[in-house]
């Protein structure tokens, strides 16, 4: 531990790993708590898939047409956002099936991904880090791009709050309130791609899901008031972020697994004791 804290203070990068898994936890609470109220937990997932199509042509436009500005993030944004307006026109709209289309946004963004990592000469590596991720490769652009989508995620949700509070408990009451639901659930949406887009960049995204839904689960246990499930949320997620990323720097392990890992051990280890308390309180 002396290690790791002297490592701190020496390194930028570890510096960068520790602030930028901050950033991705406030935005995790915040909107993970929506995601876990609303059980759009599918449509997110659909979303985080999707990314790789654009962080790969990303990647291709960056080092292949001399595109500089057109980083791997500012691909996952774009790519992020559009999965998410499709999937809102076709729930709203066109009334397909939901899972049909989820399947494809989910498919299709991440064959676009592959094919366009491939065609990057000299960046296939770049795969293995997008879809389990690298924390420690974050770099000051990235940040500053991390800490203006956390500022959109809460000035949306500070505007909107009342709003997406009643569209996320009872739409149909919502409605009849003069709610437009239909573009509360885009902006839900948006705000989820966002989201996913920051925790893209600490644990890849075949991982992304669990950390966007076990901080507020962990949450949902302690208070059923939403304010404050965020708020908790965002705690464990920040504890669980932080601690994973410094534990898989002394053991040597990848950090995106580790982070997940220790985030598991921590709703498991509530489940368990709410069962515990529950099958004590019945004795």
């Amino acid at each position: 531990m002396n290690e790791l804290i002297r490592d701190l203070l020496t390194f930028p990068f570890l510096q960068f790993a520790f602030l930028a898994a901050l950033l991705a936890s406030l935005a995790c609470g915040i909107v993970g708590s929506f995601v876990t109220v609303n059980r759009i937990t599918y449509m997110a997932g659909a979303i985080a898939h999707s990314v790789l199509g654009g962080m790969g042509i990303a990647r291709y436009l960056q080092r292949e047409q001399g595109i500089l500005w057109m980083t791997p993030l500012v691909g996952a944004v774009l790519a992020a956002l559009a999965a998410a307006v499709v999937i809102s026109f076709v729930r709203e709209v066109a009334k397909e099936r939901e899972d049909t289309v989820l399947s494809a946004v989910w498919s299709v963004g991440m064959a676009t991904g592959i094919l366009f990592i491939s065609m990057t000469r000299g960046y296939s590596e770049d795969l293995m880090s997008y879809l389990f991720g690298n924390i420690l490769m974050v770099t000051p652009r990235d940040l500053i791009l991390m800490v203006l989508l956390d500022c959109v995620l809460a000035g949306v949700t500070f505007l909107a709050y009342t709003r997406l509070v009643a569209f996320s408990f009872d739409d149909e009451f919502a409605s009849l309130r003069g709610v437009h639901v239909p573009f509360y659930n885009l902006l839900l949406l948006c705000m989820t791609a966002l989201t996913v887009v920051l925790l893209v960049q600490v644990v890849g995204i075949v991982m992304v899901i669990a950390l966007l839904t076990l901080p507020a689960g962990v949450a949902s246990h302690f208070t059923r008031r939403l304010s404050a499930m965020i708020l908790a949320a965002m705690i464990v997620s920040a504890l669980c972020t932080s601690g994973g990323l410094a534990l898989s720097y002394v053991a040597d392990t990848p950090s995106g697994a580790t982070i997940i890992l220790l985030t598991g051990m921590v709703y498991g280890s509530v489940l368990a004791g709410r069962g515990i308390a529950s099958t004590v309180g019945r004795a």
